[in-house]
């Protein structure tokens, strides 16, 4: 392999930082921290929605998680419950100077930089190695998963001998001894582990067997792997190239593993450049025959172009993006940067072109919650894909369409009727919760009673068609959804006839403090909400598609009398109130439980629990994991006035401990609804930097992804003002002191409508596409927007 045939394939820059955006645009780790490690792995995930890669150092490192996740492939072999599979890391890559290894365990860390490029959808590193022989090596890589061609991934890497000749051996594997962890040790006082071993006591699940090595002529490797519960195969090719004359090339095949090793001659102060190209592909793509023709066929169309040329590809794709979901904060730069990371992660989370698969609670950066779909997708990360790239929330949803039949089977075996959405959702719509936690210290109930998750389902369901009018969905998939959901709650209720009422008795709501309550007023309203949508939707099928309705009736076996019983029990369900404070209680009792008050709050303005208090022990307390009255408020916006908002929120926040990640963006929300603006720039911030700032010490093990569609909602909805009320656009919008603006484009209808908010004006622009005028709201006062024109409007 000549240089003169390689070369043009590669860089032709000194520095690969030049590749890289703005720093406005960049997250960026300084120096080499062990205990951070795991950390910045999840912030530096790199992904396309179709897999995504964990930030780890292509070397290794014995506090590492280095973990790849294509999404939709779940496993069980060996697990305690189905899971998403880890699979090859891609990027992995080891170098020897003389024999040397450059790594952090073996060499001297002269200097360390990483920066994830968010404009660009990449991830940057350099470091300084110095050998025990004095050797100093400068190192830097760029690795991304391409957006457009969600197969490829590709990593270059730059070697520039800074004081020394010699030989460099590059070994680059593609290793599938991988595993996931599984349970780990119940500690009575759990001890701290120095970060290179916190991992060892964990049980090791493994998922994927081995069926082939082979190479791939001139030169390449191509590993077949099967997941040994699931009948998934999956294929991964890779191909290393080197912009200089190799001295040596073979390939090693050994269990499980396979590798291409090239020696090349280094020359003091001349940078030598490596480019690793992989094409993975799995049998959810295509059928197991065709794995290794696509993965070769991939390759070959990667290596035919320089790295730049492929890289500049990828680059465009992401502007594309950004100029769809991008949101401009002028005034606050940290800011602007924090709401960025949330959208980039939102972005590489989900797959528009697989209606098969959802996001995880953890995305496709970690191992937490086991890759399991939650209420997060429809309540708290749809919104964010609805109004900014609907094709990817059409292909969510028909997630759910797609998994109904495992829906319909849980409710079956819970002992109702319709269709009863798992809490903890994986490929098949079956209930995975687990029902201890990994230590199995603290038994689980979240699956068999948090029933709220139905209702979300169809929540999702109906703000998609609202705001985008696909018709089609609804008449094709959706429907059905929302009759069998209505079904489920109509055979779910328990009627009380002394109260003569209509009841859900033994169940948990958002709010796990409190884990086995009778009516829990967001499951109860949410019901009801379910059930008159359910029979109004069915009346508008019978006025305007008589047809379509007709099929689905004869399908399902509707008739007029079920569809009465929805409305009448809808009536009658009870909602916990008290008229005289205008509280809604969050659920039967709550308001005679223990008052507890928070005094005390850690250096992220997170509360602390009061003394004697944690987790598993609030049960005969006020105190809340987060308010499910405030989520309902906010679910809700036109169903409840001003001053009932104003009045719970101000009562529910003070007894709120915030322990799940999903609720500081809420109360920033409604603290603006309710102009409450110090707490709803608390919220915001609170969500914003969940990750950024580690404030729940656990993104080590994901992503908070539902926060960070929170985060994203918490500028639109909450500073930005917009809400859908009785189907119109409205917006009352509020911008912190420091914000001079904010700008967001969303999607309504199929057309584009930007908004631009100053301190006491705003100015819309309905897309020129649109064949006629838009009417919205702003504060109050109806605004008419013609196609093409921006309409500016005062702030009060």
């Amino acid at each position: 392999m000549a240089a003169s045939e390689t070369g043009n394939r590669f860089l032709e820059t000194g520095d690969l930082r030049e590749l890289l955006s703005e720093k406005r645009w960049l997250v960026e780790e300084e120096q080499f921290d062990p205990g951070t490690l795991n950390i910045y792995e999840t912030l530096f995930t790199v992904g396309n929605g179709y897999l995504g890669t964990r930030g780890s150092l292509e070397e290794g490192h014995a506090a590492g998680l280095p973990r790849t996740f294509i999404n939709g492939l779940f496993d069980h072999h060996q697990s305690f419950v189905v899971e998403l599979a880890n699979t090859p890391d891609w990027p992995e890559l080891h170098l020897y100077v003389e024999g040397i290894k450059l790594g952090i365990h073996e060499c001297e860390i002269l200097d360390h930089y990483r920066a994830l490029d968010m404009r660009s959808g990449c991830l940057f590193r350099e470091t300084r190695f110095r050998d025990k022989e004095g050797r100093i090596t400068r190192y830097q890589s760029l690795r991304y998963a391409h957006w457009d061609e969600k197969h490829l991934c590709e990593l270059q890497v730059q070697l520039t001998p800074e004081n020394y000749n010699g030989v460099i051996e590059v070994e680059a594997p593609i290793d599938a001894n991988v595993f996931n962890l599984d349970l780990k040790p119940a500690y009575k006082d759990p001890p701290t582990f120095d970060p290179e071993i916190r991992w060892e006591k964990w049980a090791r699940s493994m998922h994927l067997g081995h069926v082939v090595s082979e190479p791939i002529e001139p030169k390449g490797i191509f590993l077949k792997l099967e997941t040994l519960d699931r009948p998934h195969h999956l294929g991964y090719a890779s191909a290393l190239e080197a912009d200089t004359d190799v001295t040596e090339y073979r390939r090693r095949f050994q269990h499980k593993r396979a590798s291409e090793v090239v020696r090349l001659e280094a020359k003091e102060g001349e940078p030598l450049r490596i480019r690793k190209a992989v094409a993975i592909c799995t049998s959810r793509d295509l059928a197991r025959d065709q794995i290794r023709p696509f993965c070769e066929g991939q390759l070959q169309g990667s290596l035919s172009h320089s790295f730049l040329e492929k890289f500049e590809r990828h680059r465009k794709a992401w502007n594309r993006l950004w100029d769809a979901c991008d949101i401009i904060i002028k005034g606050d730069p940290e800011a602007n940067r924090a709401v960025r990371f949330n959208i980039y992660h939102l972005l590489i989370a989900a797959n528009p072109e697989d209606e098969r698969a959802n996001i995880g609670a953890k995305s496709l950066s970690g191992e937490g919650y086991k890759g399991h779909v939650f209420w997060d997708t429809e309540i708290f990360m749809l919104p964010f894909f609805i109004y900014s790239r609907p094709e990817t929330a059409r292909a969510l949803l028909k997630y759910r369409y797609h998994t109904m039949d495992g829906a319909r089977e849980y409710a079956r075996e819970s002992g109702y009727e319709g269709v009863r959405y798992p809490w903890e959702s994986a490929d098949t719509g079956h209930e995975t919760t687990p029902k201890w936690t990994a230590d199995g210290s603290v038994r689980i109930y979240t699956g068999e009673r948090e029933l709220h998750i139905t209702a979300a389902v169809t929540y999702g369901l109906l703000t998609y068609v609202d705001a985008t009018g696909d018709i089609d969905f609804m008449l094709e998939y959706g429907a059905e959804m929302l009759f069998g959901t209505a079904r489920f709650w109509n055979s779910r209720l328990e009627y009380n006839e002394s109260g003569d009422r209509y009841e859900l008795t033994g169940i948990e709501g958002p709010d796990e403090f409190h884990k086995l309550v009778d009516n829990n007023v967001y499951t109860n309203r949410l019901t009801q909400w379910n059930l008159n949508q359910a029979a109004d939707w069915y009346q508008r099928l019978q006025d305007e598609f008589p047809e379509k309705l007709q099929a689905l009736i004869e399908k399902m076996s509707l008739d007029e009398q079920e569809i009465n019983s929805w409305r009448e029990k809808a009536e009658k369900i009870y909602i916990p109130y008290d008229p005289d404070r205008d509280l809604i209680e969050q659920f039967e009792g709550y308001f005679d439980l223990k008052e507890v008050p928070i005094t005390e709050w850690d250096e992220n303005d997170m509360p602390v629990y009061p003394d004697g208090y944690h987790h598993d022990n609030c049960e005969d307390t006020k105190l809340l994991k987060q308010p499910d009255v405030v989520m309902l408020l906010y679910l809700l916006p036109d169903r409840f006035s001003r001053e009932v908002k104003k009045a719970n929120y101000e009562y529910y926040e003070k007894r709120t401990m915030h322990k799940s990640s999903l609720s500081p963006s809420i109360h920033a929300i409604m603290g603006v609804e309710t102009g409450n603006h110090e707490k709803a720039l608390l919220y915001f911030e609170r969500s914003a930097y969940v990750d950024l700032n580690n404030n729940q010490e656990n993104t080590e093990k994901g992503i908070h992804i539902a926060s960070a569609g929170g985060t994203w909602q918490a500028v639109v909805n909450g500073f930005g003002g917009m809400r859908v009320k009785k189907g119109r656009l409205t917006f009352n919008p509020w911008l912190p002191p420091s914000w001079e603006e904010i700008r967001f484009r969303i999607r309504w209808q199929g057309h584009n409508l930007s908004v631009h908010v100053e301190k006491h004006r705003a100015a819309f622009t309905w897309a020129e596409a649109a064949d006629k005028a838009l009417m919205i709201e702003v504060q109050g006062d109806a605004v008419e927007l013609q196609p093409g024109r921006k309409v500016q409007a005062d702030i009060k």
